[in-house]
């Protein structure tokens, strides 16, 4: 659909979403060259940079190379372009970024080498280390090995997604005619090879397979060597006559999960320019274009960022680590009460990662072994590989309790871990859904049922985040538990409608997608621009793309409404265009944790109707899947989410301003407050307080029992 106003003229306050998010992921790269962040989490970042980017082609490219044989029938609906145009303009800012990062990746190897921590080349090591090395070779790597000639008699090989290869052109003693193999780096082997000694010293085994590829090709000449990587398209999806066909949805996926592994090339990495006659031979066997082929001078893989703190010192680990942080127990949960009796008495919300999950996990505890709790139901699109949650749900089930899991199967990259999951549920007795045709379910909703004095209570845990605890320490996201009767109405009223397929149930305070969300949210945004200059918005997002959205933005921007938004990766919408969207002001969080919640507010302060949500404001959540909003009706929490938002806006260290330009304009060097690191203080605070209150409270019921005990006593 071509990007369009009914002027015919493309619209000048949005931008491409792909190349957006190009700029989220430059932001993020940023970070690893930000002196304010520790040596070794500089490296993470740049090893998050480049995991974005591979799954950034395997998805976004991988779903415009589709794009390509529709030809000028497909364009960008915000900026008119084809899939041709926009792949061009990716691979050219893609090539810049690699520059970027290499330039990025060589200053951090020269700063670790200068604190004991050295990632070598071969020609690097000492006699002693390269004896050590070549040993191991021998004897834990060779016979591991699994190396493919290609020639008349062995075909082109598969190669695996994001798999690393050795590369190489042979000649036979005698002979004139090259022939050329592939060493691929085995997935079980570790990613580096650490050399003995105090310093933290090591070799990428990639780099060592390529340096002793001679011994495994020992009856060849090998003329030419080099690292590769292939990443392949990854954009698959169940279409609903498969659901239909098969009785169980798990064998769609995992015949999906199956496919993909084998999807067509689309990206080539290589670490050393090779010959024409390489070059060539890669390029026609794996049907790539020039464009598709790109050179860093970098690792293909930096997972191994994460496992270098096993082998530093503490020294070290003060100096190139963020100081660690366990989030905290709320102040605002008192933690030898019953959760049922403490939300009965008034909403409770929970701000990861600065307070530990804990409290909704005790809450699912309770639920699970209260003999008056009659049912849970919660929706799950991602879990912890290792989850608390999955075995309080499962002792529920064992202990009689209704428990119904809807699951998403088609969560992108947890597929498997889900499927494994579904299974554990159904073991135990649980109920399980796999979500709606066409429609993932990415809600986040728990609902308890529980008789008290012969009439059900609902208690309702709606969240802006996956109930993951691994991420809970990582992410930035709102939990809120309520037993609000309305809202637990809805829930109630949502499951049934899950279990039937209803994807048209209206509800009383919940907003639902993909019926009423957003037209809820559209009108709301109207009623703001009514006000004019008296209208306020703010919206925490992760992503904005849905092009009804933007536009009613842009007109409450036009008629006066002051617009605020912290939009975290995606943003088409570009601010400060005079005359369209110069009311609207963007910013973006990257820093330690990454920032996932979603807050609407509409309108000011005590006036505002406010709202945390699982949706963000792309199509896909509007319009093809299944999101809650849930309005946040206690004083104090609506207090405390205004804080945690003007402590974002405060942010004048990690906070990037999105320029009409649609450049980003980074934290100014002068600045002074970090807004994450301000929730980490203020968290901890909160749990001292707390703690000294139940202190004084313990100290006052010993004192009343020393009193009750001496007039026992005197009689």
């Amino acid at each position: 659909m071509l990007c369009c106003d009914n002027n015919d003229k493309k619209i000048p306050y949005m931008q491409n979403r792909e190349l957006s998010w190009l700029k989220f992921n430059q932001r993020c790269m940023w970070q690893a060259k930000d002196p304010a962040n520790p040596l070794l989490e500089r490296l993470r970042f740049l090893s998050i940079f480049t995991s974005n980017l591979d799954e950034f082609f395997m998805v976004r490219v991988g779903s415009l190379i589709d794009m390509l044989p529709l030809g000028s029938r497909y364009r960008d609906d915000k900026t008119g372009q084809t899939a041709q145009e926009q792949l061009d303009e990716i691979y050219e800012i893609v090539r810049n970024l690699y520059q970027e990062r290499d330039g990025i990746y060589r200053d951090l190897e020269n700063e670790l080498r200068k604190n004991g921590v050295s990632r070598l080349q071969y020609e690097e090591l000492t006699v002693s280390e390269q004896e050590y090395v070549e040993n191991y070779f021998s004897n834990a790597i060779l016979p591991m090995l699994s190396p493919m000639l290609i020639d008349a008699q062995h075909p082109f090989p598969h190669l695996r997604n994001k798999g690393i290869e050795i590369c190489v052109r042979l000649r036979r003693e005698g002979s004139e005619k090259d022939c050329f193999a592939m060493l691929p780096v085995p997935a079980s082997l570790p990613a580096v090879v650490y050399l003995p000694g105090a310093n933290v010293r090591y070799i990428g085994m990639e780099d060592l397979l390529l340096e002793l590829v001679d011994v495994v090709f020992d009856t060849y000449t090998v003329v030419e060597k080099i690292q590769i990587s292939v990443t392949r398209n990854a954009d698959i999806h169940a279409e609903d006559e498969d659901c239909e066909k098969n009785e169980d949805f798990r064998k769609v996926m995992q015949k999906l999960l199956k496919d993909r592994r084998r999807l067509a090339p689309l990206r080539l990495e290589i670490t050393s320019k090779p010959s024409p006659i390489l070059y060539d031979f890669l390029k026609e066997r794996l049907l790539l274009t020039d464009s598709q082929i790109f050179y860093t001078s970098g690792p293909l893989c930096m997972e191994y960022a994460y496992e270098l703190d096993k082998r530093m010192n503490q020294k070290q680990k003060e100096h190139m680590l963020f100081s660690s942080y366990a989030p905290k127990m709320s102040g605002d949960i008192r933690p030898k009460e019953s959760m049922f009796n403490q939300i009965k008495e008034r909403d409770r919300l929970l701000s990861f990662p600065y307070e530990s999950i804990k409290p909704f996990l005790r809450l699912l505890d309770e639920a699970a072994n209260d003999p008056d709790v009659v049912s849970i139901q919660i929706t799950i699109y991602r879990l912890a590989g290792k989850s608390k949650l999955v075995k309080s749900l499962c002792q529920a089930a064992e202990n009689g309790k209704k428990v119904t899991v809807l699951i998403e199967l088609r969560a992108r990259f947890d597929e498997q871990n889900n499927i494994d999951w579904s299974k554990e549920f159904e073991k135990s007795g649980c109920t399980i859904m796999y979500g709606m045709p066409n429609y993932k379910v990415h809600s986040k909703i728990c609902l308890i049922t529980r008789k008290e004095k012969g009439q059900l209570v609902r208690y309702t845990q709606v969240g802006t985040g996956n109930y993951n605890e691994k991420t809970s320490k990582l992410y930035t996201d709102l939990s809120l538990m309520t037993a609000n009767p309305e809202i637990g109405e809805d829930a109630a009223m949502f499951f049934r409608n899950m279990g039937i397929g209803n994807l048209k149930g209206s509800y009383q305070k919940l907003l639902i997608a993909p019926k009423e969300l957003k037209p809820k949210v559209l009108e709301k945004i109207q009623e703001e621009t009514e006000k004019g200059a008296q209208g306020y918005l703010f919206f925490k997002l992760n992503s904005l793309t849905d092009k009804d959205i933007i536009r009613a933005l842009r007109d409450a921007s036009c008629a006066g409404v002051r617009v605020e938004m912290m939009v975290r990766g995606i943003c088409c919408l570009v601010p400060g265009i005079p005359g369209e969207t110069e009311n609207i002001e963007v910013r973006s969080i990257v820093g330690r944790y990454l920032e996932h919640s979603r807050i609407y507010i509409f309108g000011k302060e005590e006036d505002c109707e406010m709202y945390i949500a699982s949706a963000d404001f792309m199509t896909r959540n509007t319009q093809r899947r299944v999101e809650i909003a849930c309005p946040v009706l206690d004083s104090e929490i609506r207090r405390r989410i205004l804080e945690i938002k003007e402590l974002q806006w405060s942010d004048d260290l990690k906070s990037m301003a999105l320029q009409p330009s649609g450049e980003y304009i980074p934290s100014p060097e002068n600045g002074k407050m970090n807004s994450q690191e301000e929730q980490m203080l203020l968290a901890a605070e909160a749990c001292r307080k707390e703690k000294k209150l139940q202190e004084k409270s313990r100290e006052k019921k010993n004192l009343w029992k020393r009193i009750v005990s001496y007039v026992q006593r005197v009689g």
